[in-house]
């Protein structure tokens, strides 16, 4: 009989409980769902084997292709802001003697510490028509233009064409500032001897920065554009929340996982969300794979 003491045993003892926790709430519900992505589900206990049916409908689905093409414009215009923005304010606030300089890095980061509930709320009343805030602020910037000026009633989430303006808006105001924490410490790790030596070889601050600063945080660079793409795909409580419970007007802030949250939860098939959640999976990966290709990660003798 096998003894499961003494120190052979002890690392797989401490590693039982989550071993446990992975099998049952993390491993099996994935085997379970890839299983059902091949059936269609009217309840639990009632499921039917379709073969490949749910995907070969979904791609003919042109709901399925509106959420992907929604979530693919809201991914890439997010990374096309927020990359630029989180840097450029990781290397203002990184200089030294600026004054409030860690009130301000505080204040940049605190918005996402406030949670989707509230930003949806706050964003709400600020999007509204004729009050809110930010039609006035666009309204009087945009006063020298006469008739030409902004609208005060352009209804920012009641029409179809300033719905994804509106989530991109709101989202880089939450996650600006938390890119902007990783950049921070990826700039503080940067050698300061590196910066004199570019500056006694005459490099200017354009220079330094593409010859230094951006070599020395190319994982971080590399490590947030990926974290930001798969986040982006993931869009749900936001467009659900500030949308109202929907997915807005013409559909215009329907997202592949609120796609998948409609199919499954609301009508009840839970083998077509299944489906659209392992296509999801899929396309995150490509784009990843993609990603980390064209920057070189992980490439033999990749070790700057």
């Amino acid at each position: 009989m096998i003894k499961l003491s003494g120190p052979r045993y002890a690392p797989y003892l401490f590693l039982l409980p989550f071993a446990i926790v992975f099998a049952v709430f993390i491993a099996w519900p994935l085997l379970r769902s890839l299983f059902m992505s091949f059936t269609i589900t009217s309840g639990p206990g009632a499921s039917v084997p379709v073969g490949l049916d749910n995907y070969r409908f979904l791609l003919s689905d042109p709901d399925f292709w509106l959420a992907t093409r929604n979530t693919l414009t809201f991914a890439f215009f997010t990374i096309l802001l927020q990359v630029p923005l989180s840097l450029g304010l990781a290397l203002l606030l990184n200089r030294k003697g600026l004054w409030l300089r860690n009130t301000l890095r505080f204040a940049f980061f605190s918005p996402h510490l406030m949670g989707l509930v509230f930003a949806a709320i706050l964003f709400t009343l600020l999007f509204a028509p004729l009050f809110g805030l930010v039609n006035i602020a666009l309204h009087n910037a945009t006063s020298f233009l006469g008739d030409h000026a902004w609208s005060l009633e352009t209804r920012w989430l009641g029409e179809a064409r300033w719905v994804m303006p509106a989530l991109i808006l709101v989202n880089l105001w939450l996650y600006v500032g938390y890119s902007m924490i990783y950049f921070l410490a990826a700039l503080q790790a940067v050698d300061r001897e590196l910066y004199e030596a570019a500056r006694v070889d005459g490099a200017g601050p354009i220079a330094r920065f593409w010859h230094v600063t951006l070599p020395g945080i190319r994982h971080v660079l590399i490590f947030v554009v990926v974290l930001s793409t798969i986040g982006s795909f993931q869009l749900f409580e936001l467009p659900y929340l500030l949308l109202n419970n929907s997915s807005g007007p013409e559909a215009a802030g329907l997202t592949l996982v609120m796609y998948l949250y409609q199919n499954g939860f609301v009508s009840g098939d839970l083998g077509y969300a299944s489906a659209i959640g392992w296509t999801l999976v899929v396309l995150v990966l490509a784009i990843t794979l993609v990603q980390l290709y064209l920057t070189g990660t992980g490439k033999k003798g990749d070790a700057s």
